[in-house]
C-alpha cells in the first residue's frame, strides 16, 4: 500500500491528475485513508464537484487522528456552497485545534461578511495576506485603529484589485480627515472628487506626503463601525456622457483570481449582437482609464457584466447593471440569499448560474429579458 501510495503522490505532484486519482481510487477500495480521502478531495474541489469533496472530507474525519486542517478544508467547499452555517462551524471546529491559524480566521470572516454579521466579520477579515504583507507596515506612522481624525492626515494605500477598490471609496468621504489616496493609475482620475490628494503608486519606493496615520481601504468600513442597516448606498462616483443609449457589455475579466468568472469568447462575443450593444473592454473602447469608462457607461442604459471592475464601477454610477455570476463563488461580497439584488449596489441584479460552469441559462435570461 505504501508502494502505491508514494506513486500516487508523485503522480500528483508532476500534474498527471488523472492517473494520481485513479491511483487514489484504488488505495480508498481498501483502506480509508485520511491523507487519500484529503488529497482527492482538493482534487474534487479544483474542478468544482463540490458536494463530492465534501463527502471525502466527511469520511476523512471520520477517521483522521489530526481533524484540524481537515475542517478547514472541509469550510473552504462548504463556503462555495453558500452553506454559511455550517461552513462557519467548520472553521470554528478548525480554530479549536489551530488556534493561530490565519487562513482559518480569515475564511470564517468571509462567512461572517456574507452573512452580514459584520461586527464579527470585520476584525477577522484584517487577517487577509494583502494587509499583513502590505508594505506600509514599514511606515513610521501608525496604523490607523479608528482614532479621532479631526485635523488630520490619513494615507489610504490601495489594495486588492480596481474593483475592491470603487466599491471601498465610497467610505472616503466620512473620514473627517484629509484624505491621500494612493492607487494605480486606472483609478487616480475616478477616485480624485473624494479625497484631498491622490497619488499614482508605481511598483518601487516612493516619496509620500506627510501624513499621521495609514490605513488600507478595506479596512475602513471595521473602524468606521459599518453595518448592513449604516452601509451607504448612493451613488458616489461621477462621468460626463459622451452619447446616450445603448448597452455595455463586459464578458471577460483578469484570468487572476479566478478565470471561470469570465465567459468564454464564443458565449460572451455574441452578447454584442444585441441591439444597442457594445464593449466596455478598454481594447475596444479606447478607455485610458477607469473615468474614461465611467464617461462611457455614464451614457449607457443597461450594463452587463461579470463580476470585474466595470461591475462595481456601474454599482457605484448607480448605473443599471445585470451582473452575471458562477453558481459557486466564494465571494462575501454579494449577498449569498436568493435574493438577486446587491446589498453594497441598489442598481445591481444578479444573475446566478443554476449549474455551477453552466453560462447557457444565464445568457438565455438575460435574452428573454431583452426581448430578444
Amino acid at each position: 500500500m505504501a508502494a502505491l501510495l508514494d506513486r500516487a503522490l508523485a503522480h500528483h505532484g508532476s500534474g498527471d491528475l488523472r492517473a494520481a486519482e485513479a491511483l487514489y481510487r484504488q488505495i480508498l477500495q481498501t483502506e480509508e485513508h485520511p491523507g487519500v480521502l484529503q488529497n482527492l478531495a482538493s482534487m474534487l474541489r479544483e474542478r468544482g464537484e463540490l458536494e463530492a469533496a465534501r463527502a471525502l472530507l466527511l469520511r476523512a474525519l471520520a477517521v483522521a487522528s489530526e481533524p484540524g486542517p481537515l475542517h478547514h478544508n472541509l469550510g473552504n467547499v462548504l463556503l462555495p456552497l453558500r452553506r454559511l452555517e455550517e461552513a462557519a462551524a467548520a472553521f470554528e471546529s478548525a480554530l479549536k485545534v489551530m488556534p493561530e491559524h490565519r487562513d482559518a480566521a480569515l475564511n470564517l470572516g468571509l462567512v461572517r461578511l456574507a452573512q452580514g454579521r459584520w461586527a464579527e466579520g470585520w476584525p477577522l477579515y484584517e487577517q487577509r495576506p494583502e494587509r499583513l504583507n502590505s508594505p506600509t507596515f514599514g511606515l513610521r506612522s501608525p496604523e490607523w485603529r479608528g482614532e479621532p481624525l479631526a485635523g488630520k492626515r490619513l494615507l489610504v494605500w490601495g489594495e486588492q484589485g480596481l474593483g475592491d477598490q470603487i466599491m471601498m471609496a465610497r467610505f472616503l468621504p466620512r473620514l473627517g480627515a484629509s484624505a491621500i489616496l494612493a492607487v494605480r493609475a486606472p483609478l487616480a482620475r475616478l477616485l480624485s472628487p473624494l479625497a484631498a490628494e491622490v497619488i499614482v503608486k508605481g511598483d518601487g519606493a516612493m516619496p509620500l506626503p506627510p501624513h499621521d496615520y495609514w490605513t488600507l481601504p478595506l479596512s475602513l468600513p471595521r473602524w468606521q463601525g459599518v453595518t448592513v442597516e449604516t452601509l451607504p448606498t448612493a451613488p458616489y462616483l461621477s462621468g460626463r456622457p459622451a452619447s446616450r443609449g445603448g448597452v455595455g457589455v463586459m464578458w471577460r475579466g483578469n484570468a487572476l483570481p479566478d478565470p471561470r468568472r469570465s465567459l468564454p469568447d464564443e458565449l460572451g462575443r455574441p452578447l454584442l449582437a444585441l441591439p444597442g450593444a457594445r464593449s466596455l473592454h478598454p481594447d475596444d473602447t479606447g478607455a485610458r482609464d477607469l473615468q474614461d469608462t465611467a464617461d462611457i457607461i455614464a451614457g449607457l442604459d443597461l450594463v452587463i457584466s461579470v463580476d470585474t471592475a466595470v461591475a462595481h464601477l456601474a454599482g457605484a454610477l448607480g448605473k443599471p447593471c445585470w451582473l452575471l455570476l458562477q453558481r459557486h463563488v466564494a465571494d462575501w461580497r454579494w449577498l449569498w440569499d436568493e435574493q438577486m439584488r446587491s446589498l453594497w449596489y441598489p442598481s445591481i441584479e444578479i444573475f446566478r448560474q443554476p449549474v455551477q460552469g453552466d453560462w447557457l441559462p444565464v445568457l438565455a435570461e438575460v435574452r428573454r429579458r431583452l426581448g430578444q
